[in-house]
C-alpha cells in the first residue's frame, strides 16, 4: 500500500497548508496556555519496560539486537520528559507478529509522585476522528451512504450559516477536511473551564460553529476543522438510528478486540482504568492543574474517545489490514490531499494522515490533542506501529514537532 493518490485540482497548494498548519497550532495553544510546569523536586525519569505478545507471557532470550533497540527507545521517552516540559510521557510499539514493548517516563501524578502505569489509558482526542470515520464509510460500503452526496441529502436543512449550505457540502467533504467549515473549538479555548464539567450536546457544538462563516467554498482548500466531525457524528446517528458511541462501539472496538477503548457515556467524566493524570495551564505562566476528569462531550466525535497507545496500534494495524472496511472504501479513505499540518510533506484522507518518515515511506494515522494529553503515532506499510502519548498539550510548533520527531525516530530505529 502506498500514498500516491491524485491531488484534487481544486485544492490549494503549499501556502494555505502552512496557515492551516499555522492556525491548528494557535487552536491548541488558545486550548492549553500551558507554561512551566512547576514539577515537584521529586521528579526523576523512571521507567517501565513491557514486552509481550497478545496473549502470551513476556518473551525470553531476547538477542542482543533487540536488547540495543529497547535501549533506543528508552532514550527516546526519556528526551519526551527530560527538559521538564512534559509531567510523563508513554510509548508502545508493535510489530507485524503482534509482539508489544511499552515505555513510560516521569511521574504519573504530580501531587504524589506516583509512576506512570504501563500502557495507561489517556485521552486520545482527535484519533476518534477515525474512529468516526470508519463508521461512515462502513456505512458507504453498506449502500446508506454515497460519499459524494451533499450531507443536506441526509440532514436536510440543518448546515445553514454565513457562507455555509449543506447543499453545497459532500460527505466527502467533510471527512476530507475540504468542507469550509468553520471551527467550533474556539468558544472552548476561551473558557474551558466553564466545559470542563458539564455535558455539551453535540446541536450545541454545531450551533456555535454556525455562528462563524465559512472559511472557503466547499472543496477549494483543506483546512482542519473539528466541527466537519460533529457532522459526520450526527450522519451516523440519523442513519442508524442509534448513538455514535454504540455504533463505534460494535463495528469497531468489539470487532477488533480493543479491550482498553471507549466512548465515554455522557456525564462520564472519569477514565475508567489504571492511567496517568493529564494537566493544564489556565494562563501563561500559571502552574499545571489536574483536568483527568473533565467531559469530553465538547469533542464528541471529533475527540472524546479513550484508550491505550497498544489499543491505539491494534487499530490502525487493523485498519490498513483491511479488517474494518472493504477494499473500495479503504481505497477512498487512503486518497489523500496535501496537509502539512504541522509535519511537511503530510497528507490527508477520510479520516486518516499520512506522514513520511525520515527513513523512507510513510506512517498511517492521525494524532490527538485535548486539554491534558497529546498522542501521536502512526503504522507502516511494513506491519510495525508505535503511538506515543504525553499527559500536557504543547505551548509551541517545536513542542508539537519533538512529538513528532520521537514517532519518527521510534519508527525508523
Amino acid at each position: 500500500m502506498s500514498d500516491n493518490a491524485p491531488t484534487p485540482a481544486r485544492v490549494s497548494g503549499a501556502s494555505t497548508r502552512r496557515k492551516g498548519s499555522r492556525r491548528r497550532v494557535a487552536t491548541l495553544v488558545a486550548l492549553t496556555l500551558v507554561a512551566g510546569l512547576g514539577l515537584p523536586a521529586a521528579y526523576s525519569a523512571a521507567y517501565a519496560d513491557e514486552s509481550t505478545r497478545t496473549g502470551e507471557s513476556t518473551p525470553t532470550g531476547e538477542a542482543s539486537g533487540h536488547k540495543g533497540a529497547r535501549t533506543d527507545l528508552r532514550k527516546i521517552v526519556d528526551g519526551l520528559v527530560s527538559d521538564g516540559k512534559r509531567p510523563a510521557a508513554l510509548v508502545s510499539t508493535r510489530e507485524r507478529d503482534g509482539r508489544t514493548r511499552t515505555y513510560t517516563a516521569g511521574v504519573g501524578d504530580l501531587a504524589t509522585g506516583a509512576p506512570v502505569p504501563a500502557d495507561g489509558q489517556v485521552r486520545i482526542g482527535s484519533n476518534t476522528k477515525t474512529f468516526t470515520a470508519v463508521v461512515v464509510l462502513q456505512l458507504v460500503g453498506e449502500g446508506k451512504i454515497d460519499l459524494d452526496a451533499p450531507i443536506e441529502t441526509y440532514l436536510p436543512d440543518l448546515i445553514r450559516g454565513e457562507g455555509v449550505d449543506g447543499r453545497r457540502i459532500t460527505v466527502r467533504q467533510l471527512l476530507q477536511q475540504t468542507s469550509g467549515l468553520p471551527e467550533y473549538t474556539q468558544a472552548v479555548a476561551e473558557n474551558f473551564t466553564e466545559f470542563q464539567h458539564r455535558y455539551a450536546e453535540p446541536r450545541e457544538l454545531l450551533d456555535r460553529a454556525l455562528k462563524g462563516k465559512a472559511s472557503f467554498p466547499p472543496g477549494t482548500k483543506w483546512e482542519y476543522s473539528n466541527t466537519n466531525y460533529i457532522v459526520a457524528g450526527l450522519l451516523v446517528q440519523k442513519i442508524t438510528g442509534r448513538p455514535l458511541a454504540e455504533e463505534i462501539n460494535k463495528r469497531v472496538v468489539e470487532r477488533i478486540g480493543l479491550r482498553h477503548t471507549y466512548f465515554p457515556q455522557a456525564g462520564d467524566m472519569t477514565i475508567r482504568a489504571k492511567h496517568p493524570k493529564g494537566y493544564f495551564a489556565e494562563r501563561p505562566g500559571a502552574p499545571l492543574r489536574d483536568v483527568t476528569v473533565q467531559d469530553p462531550s465538547w469533542g464528541w466525535a471529533a475527540g472524546a474517545m479513550i484508550s491505550t497507545n497498544s489499543d491505539v496500534n491494534r487499530f490502525f494495524t487493523a485498519l490498513l489490514d483491511g479488517r474494518l472496511l472493504k477494499p473500495a472504501q479503504l481505497k477512498e479513505m487512503r486518497t489523500t490531499v496535501p496537509a502539512e499540518d504541522p509535519v511537511a510533506g503530510s497528507r490527508y484522507g477520510l479520516g486518516l494522515m499520512s506522514r513520511p518518515l525520515s527513513c523512507g515511506g510513510v506512517a498511517w494515522g492521525h494524532g490527538g490533542d485535548i486539554p491534558g494529553y497529546e498522542t501521536r503515532g502512526g503504522a507502516t506499510e511494513s506491519g510495525r506501529s508505535v503511538n506515543v502519548a504525553v499527559t500536557v498539550l504543547p505551548n509551541a510548533l517545536d513542542e508539537v514537532m519533538e512529538v513528532e520527531k520521537a514517532v519518527d525516530a521510534a519508527l525508523c530505529r
